[in-house]
């Protein structure tokens, strides 16, 4: 079993950051689990008087105090759209925190995992620096999905994602990196040479099985919480699928919208 492995194991949770997390060139926020997948298009944020959709900084559109606004100017609507744009930023507004929500407890779910399936092999002393490559991608998942306050952001565009995964970041984690891997080595190293058996193929097969059990233990260790995760991404993407219809009328019914789409949702394979 292998970090990238481990991780893999993890996308159960329900979030899925295509392009890998340690890259500065990443894709759209998605969101998956056995039924669909939600792919965002655009940073959202949510406040008690108003909603706004915005991409690369910019904003696209909002609704504030029940009224709809695009590229800055507002939209004259009728009863009809006003109740449909109300229904629509009502649902959309108690999403996004769900999704922030879900994010966090995808990432520390993922993180202690790695620093669990790891720590057994390295020791505490070079666990301790892994434990600081892993916060660091923590403090930049917080730049992309947060709460201040009564304040919600998700920064779930390409752009956004570069900007919290910077060339900065991945300078810093190389660094880190590069800082580490002497002593992750010779960890690892002693830990191969420690394992069961005389020729070099039979401490191999040794190692290999005592990572196997690890992965097992850890994986009966997070199971309970993996499994909070994936019903809580369920509810995200059955959430969307509701919104998406809704979405739908609305950007029928206003033409100011007809252009502009949330979310691509389509059945996972």
């Amino acid at each position: 079993m292998n970090t990238q492995g481990l991780l893999k194991s993890i996308a159960l949770t329900g979030l899925i950051f295509t392009a890998g997390a340690m890259s500065p060139a990443m894709a759209k926020l998605s969101i998956e689990d056995n039924q669909c997948n939600v792919a965002l298009n655009y940073d959202v944020t949510v406040e008690p008087q108003k909603l706004s959709f915005s991409e690369k900084g910019a904003e696209l559109y909002r609704v504030e105090l029940g009224k709809l606004y695009v590229d800055g100017k507002q939209v004259e609507l009728n009863d009809e759209q006003t109740e449909l744009l109300s229904d629509y930023s009502e649902k959309v507004s108690q999403q996004i925190p769900e999704i922030i929500d879900l994010v966090n407890d995808a990432v520390i779910l993922a993180t202690d995992a790695v620093s669990m399936a790891l720590t057994p092999i390295f020791g505490d002393a070079t666990g301790a620096k892994l434990d600081e490559l892993l916060a660091g991608i923590q403090t930049r998942v917080d730049q992309a999905a947060y709460q201040q306050g009564d304040k919600f952001y998700l920064g779930a565009t390409e752009d956004s994602l570069e900007n919290a995964f910077n060339e900065e970041f991945e300078q810093e984690m190389e660094q880190m990196i590069k800082n580490s891997m002497g002593s992750f080595m010779m960890a690892l190293g002693a830990e191969m040479m420690s394992a069961e058996g005389g020729s070099f193929d039979e401490k191999m097969a040794s190692f290999s099985s005592k990572m196997e059990t690890i992965g097992e233990d850890i994986e009966m260790q997070i199971s309970e919480q993996s499994d909070a995760i994936e019903a809580k991404a369920e509810k995200v993407c059955a959430d969307f699928e509701e919104i998406m219809v809704l979405e739908s009328e609305l950007r029928e019914s206003i033409p100011e919208l007809s252009t502009y789409e949330l979310a691509t949702l389509s059945d996972s394979e």
